[in-house]
């Protein structure tokens, strides 16, 4: 505990990997500080989106809501956000704000940064691949110099903004609507999502597609991360 604790407070200092993480040569040691470093992280920002979600139910209970500017503001804020059209809509709030499975992000994010390795990472804090059609980001080195890359490595300030747009991506982005299709129909039904689960929808979010989806998979069960999801 004291060593997780040490941890956090490396990260609430600097909001990146430490730079001692860098220094482990014992690939057991380098899975299990990565875990102990993101984990934590991805709870703190599932809770906030626990916390937003519940915002969003004690609203709709009021009935009479939409005589209160406040709370119709309140919604058509978190609409603009999560690309909602109608808000009195309820069930796509709830379908779009909501929770991710811990080893669903811990597994995407370990392939897409090399176990938090990656140039990516180390320079911009982008743990999961996003990227931006601008030239405000990080250019990715090619070898082939006169092929033009009209894209950009999106820079994040720390972790948590990393994290926090990682799951912002999926709850609104339309290529992962079977995603939330797929958690809001084991909800109504009382099921856990977890992460193997989930991992049949992240088809679109690499284009390896399918052999994509395995390695998720096969990086969940190896590594038993979907104890983590309970």
């Amino acid at each position: 505990m004291k060593k997780l604790l040490g941890l956090m407070l490396a990260l609430n200092l600097y909001g990146a990997f430490p730079s001692w993480y860098y220094n482990i040569k014992d690939i057991s040691k380098q899975k299990k500080a990565f875990v102990e470093i993101m984990l934590p992280l991805i709870k703190e920002e599932n809770k906030k989106i626990l916390n937003l979600r519940k915002k969003i139910i004690d609203t709709f209970n009021d009935p009479y809501f939409l005589l209160d500017p406040k709370k119709v503001q309140f919604l058509a804020k978190v609409a603009k956000i999560y690309k909602i059209k109608n808000i009195t809509n309820k069930k796509e709030f709830l379908k779009k704000i909501d929770t991710i499975p811990p080893s669903l992000a811990l597994a995407q994010a370990a392939i897409e940064s090399g176990w938090g390795k990656s140039r990516f990472v180390r320079e911009a804090n982008n743990i999961f691949g996003h990227w931006e059609y601008s030239n405000r980001g990080l250019k990715p080195k090619s070898k082939y110099d006169h092929i033009k890359i009209d894209y950009s490595i999106k820079i994040f300030p720390s972790l948590e903004a990393s994290i926090a747009a990682y799951m912002k991506n999926l709850n609104r982005n339309p290529a992962y609507k079977e995603f939330r299709e797929k958690r809001w129909k084991y909800k109504q039904k009382g099921k856990n999502f977890t992460g193997l689960a989930a991992a049949d929808t992240m088809i679109n979010y690499s284009q390896l597609h399918e052999k994509y989806v395995q390695m998720l998979k096969r990086m969940i069960k190896l590594n038993h991360w979907d104890k983590f999801d309970e």
